[in-house]
């Protein structure tokens, strides 16, 4: 193993504990994958995150549908949509899910996240789409998650939860959290009388914003 796979595994198992640590995710039910070379690290299926060690992050080829992985520990059972996603993003370096409990709300309603704050534009568009359903871990979903997210960098998942992508493992933790922020201040907006949309050239204005200030360090906030 080199140094570079090395490093991505102690973040992986970083950052599945900061998942629970800030209220993102619940018990086991999340899962985290990277992108090293022609192959994905992701995280086992049901590992508590306080007993999980590097050594137990599973590496699926991205090219193989099979399942076949290396490692002591099945990967999570939502290895199909992380692998499509790597696969046929190249923009993603990294892919975070979990059940955060504004965003699975709005999942379970169904409800797309629309552009009620400039924010919204951190996920490449006017809006955070919800993908359909289907089961937890099979191909139809990872084919619906892949919709979804198509010229966005995050979506929900209908009577499930969440993705959010970045380049790197630390921008797809930002967008998470950055979308679970941008859900509750939607949720709670419905309860005066619903949101102000912005226009799609607000929007554009503020697309304009991150491209020259870039996501690259997650360093883009709120002002």
């Amino acid at each position: 193993m080199d140094e570079t796979e090395q490093a991505l595994r102690d973040q992986i198992v970083a950052q599945c504990r900061a998942l629970n640590a800030s209220g993102l995710n619940q018990g086991t039910s999340g899962n985290i994958s990277v992108r090293h070379g022609a192959r994905m690290l992701i995280s086992p299926s049901a590992t508590p995150y306080d007993t999980m060690t590097p050594d137990m992050i599973a590496s699926l080829a991205l090219d193989d549908d099979s399942g076949a992985y290396d490692g002591p520990l099945r990967p999570s059972t939502e290895w199909r949509f992380h692998q499509k996603l790597l696969r046929e993003r190249p923009d993603a370096g990294a892919i975070v899910h979990a059940h955060p409990a504004y965003c699975t709300a709005l999942a379970i309603a169904r409800k797309p996240i629309p552009a009620c704050h400039y924010m919204i534009a951190a996920f490449g568009g006017a809006d955070v789409r919800c993908a359909g359903y289907a089961t937890y871990g099979s191909d139809a979903l990872a084919r619906l998650a892949v919709t979804a997210m198509a010229d966005r960098t995050a979506c929900l998942l209908a009577n499930h939860g969440m993705i959010a992508i970045g380049a790197t493992l630390a921008k797809a933790m930002w967008r998470a959290v950055e979308l679970e922020t941008i859900a509750m201040q939607y949720t709670l907006s419905l309860a005066h009388g619903g949101p102000v949309l912005l226009s799609d050239t607000q929007i554009a204005d503020a697309l304009g914003g991150f491209a020259h200030y870039g996501l690259q360090d997650a360093t883009v906030s709120r002002s």
